[in-house]
């Protein structure tokens, strides 16, 4: 499995080079299966995915505590590099309230989340995204104390806009961003990438298959239930799903040419955008990761990468990312 450094090399952290994005496994998608989702961890540890990715809001601490428990039965265990996002408020029925990464949350939170997972550190700690109502200098300030005391080893951030990551580095080294970056979400190209490539911030992508949309898989008859995410986003919705699916009908076109699957045209797309970007692939069933794991030995030549910018050319794609109120919260979508 080859590496990628995040963040600088005298204060960087060496991941794989796919890294297993964990929300899908917590109900976030609809219905997960609790088994084929450890089968899933244990299967990415195996093959050398190191860089295992959660959010303590998702499934309300589901997803940590099965982290947590496929760890504990993992002979890779030591081998495992966590990244976790805090600060997203949930209530009782599943909803969102706001964040809060006031300095005591941000502890609180962390107490937490080394008990759910059964570590006495975690890898990179992050907040979910910027909270209005506090400095990112307070709360980095906080988690870089962590830092000190041991309970974490590095700092992320998610969805930060190119003036709070520089605020977030002058505080404390930054190892990553992780945003959402993919053939049909490239907002970060122009000016954000930028940014994070002159501080020496790498870059951990989700979305890299627009949570299955691009993924050659998706059908507009997939969604499974209130609890599928993908209800709410624009993309998946009225002619937006129609104007998309036929980007991926083109796509498909250059993935048969080359054999390969399309989810592996457009993770390898991702990867080839520089040593410096980890995708994160959403896998919760071992024959996707498999499917996502052969993305790895996808390469392109000029000619190929002409014709996927010709099939999926940038802002291609119908609707935002987000819901109107979600897009809002974005301090990437500002700056």
């Amino acid at each position: 499995m080859e590496q990628r450094l995040l963040g600088k090399d005298s204060d960087g952290i060496s991941v794989s080079a796919l890294g297993l994005g964990c929300m899908g496994m917590s109900g976030m998608y609809g219905p997960s299966d609790r088994v084929e989702s450890i089968a899933t961890l244990h299967a990415a540890l195996d093959a050398g995915v190191t860089l295992l990715d959660t959010g303590d809001f998702y499934g309300m601490g589901h997803n940590e505590m099965l982290i947590g428990e496929a760890l504990r039965a993992s002979s890779k265990r030591d081998k495992a590099i966590v990244s976790v996002k805090f600060g997203a408020l949930r209530d009782p029925a599943g909803g969102w309230s706001g964040y809060d990464s006031r300095p005591k949350a941000v502890k609180n939170f962390l107490a937490q989340s080394l008990v759910r997972l059964g570590l006495d550190h975690i890898d990179i700690y992050r907040p979910s995204r910027l909270d209005p109502d506090v400095p990112i200098e307070d709360t980095i300030g906080t988690i870089a104390e962590m830092v000190q005391a041991g309970y974490v080893r590095h700092i992320g951030l998610s969805e930060m806009g190119s003036e709070t990551i520089r605020r977030a580095a002058s505080v404390h080294p930054i190892v990553d961003l992780q945003i959402e970056y993919s053939l049909i979400s490239r907002g970060i190209e122009d000016n954000i990438l930028a940014t994070c490539r002159s501080l020496g911030i790498g870059i951990t992508a989700y979305g890299v298959l627009s949570r299955g949309l691009i993924s050659g898989h998706w059908q507009k008859d997939s969604l499974k239930g209130a609890t599928d995410f993908r209800g709410h986003s624009p993309r998946f919705q009225g002619e937006n799903v129609d104007r998309n699916l036929a980007l991926v009908d083109a796509l498909r076109k250059i993935a048969d040419e080359k054999r390969v699957s399309v989810a592996q045209i457009a993770i390898a797309w991702v990867a080839a955008q520089g040593k410096d970007i980890v995708p994160l692939v959403g896998a919760r069933r071992r024959d996707r990761l498999t499917e996502a794991l052969g993305s790895l030995d996808v390469k392109f030549t000029p000619a190929d990468l002409a014709a996927i910018e010709r099939a999926v050319p940038k802002g291609a794609a119908a609707g935002d990312r987000y819901a109107a109120y979600q897009m809002a919260q974005l301090d990437s979508e500002r700056n």
